[in-house]
């Protein structure tokens, strides 16, 4: 079991309830830029000693699979490419170290965003670890969604849920709403002939 949260829902305590109340042991923080200038509480060594002292274990994976990236052969122009990404080794060991620690804990992969279909975690993580784990994720209001609902709630904003003209399977829709919503929220550097950009 794996599941995903969105930070800027809840206060830090609001999060430690919600984490408590369904067993997640340990935080994995996938952003990559572990700070806040908004939330200074979820700044990475305030937010790992506040967890700590909870019973939570952190870790960071921002460096593996996180939604920025300096290596300038990931980049489509200025853009970060999701599908380049994912066949980066760095971000596979990424992928191989939730896998891992999910053998020996409930864990959380923890971004910013509310919603998870409008996140790198869902859109690059998840997408890339659906037939590998069963995914939860855990919305604004607390409750829980499947990630099969949230795929069909991705799928429904490209109006890709239903058959279209082009006779396409279901997974094919589906890989195409992922493409999409990948392109469409994926990083996006100043300077797209940078040789080097900055990891965030």
């Amino acid at each position: 079991m794996l599941y995903t949260i969105g930070y800027t829902s809840y206060d830090v305590p609001g999060l430690i309830a919600v984490v408590q109340k369904l067993g997640i042991t340990a935080i994995a923080d996938v952003r990559s830029m572990p700070y806040s200038a908004l939330h200074p509480e979820y700044n990475r060594d305030k937010l790992k000693e506040i967890l700590r002292n909870s019973g939570v274990q952190y870790v960071f994976l921002g460096d593996l699979v996180g939604a920025r990236y300096d290596d300038p052969d990931v980049y489509d122009g200025n853009a970060v490419d999701y599908a380049r990404v994912s066949r980066l080794p760095t971000f596979r060991k990424g992928l191989e170290r939730i896998v891992d620690g999910a053998t020996r804990h409930v864990i959380a992969l923890m971004c910013a965003e509310k919603d998870p279909v409008t996140c790198h975690r869902m859109i690059l993580i998840c997408r890339n670890m659906r037939n590998e784990l069963s995914i939860r994720h855990i919305l604004a209001d607390g409750k829980v969604e499947s990630h099969e609902h949230a795929e069909l709630r991705l799928m429904r904003l490209f109006g890709l849920d239903r058959l279209d003209l082009l006779g396409r399977s279901e997974q094919e829709r589906l890989e195409d709403a992922y493409q999409r919503q990948g392109k469409l929220i994926a990083y996006k550097a100043d300077a797209p002939d940078a040789a080097h950009r900055q990891a965030v």
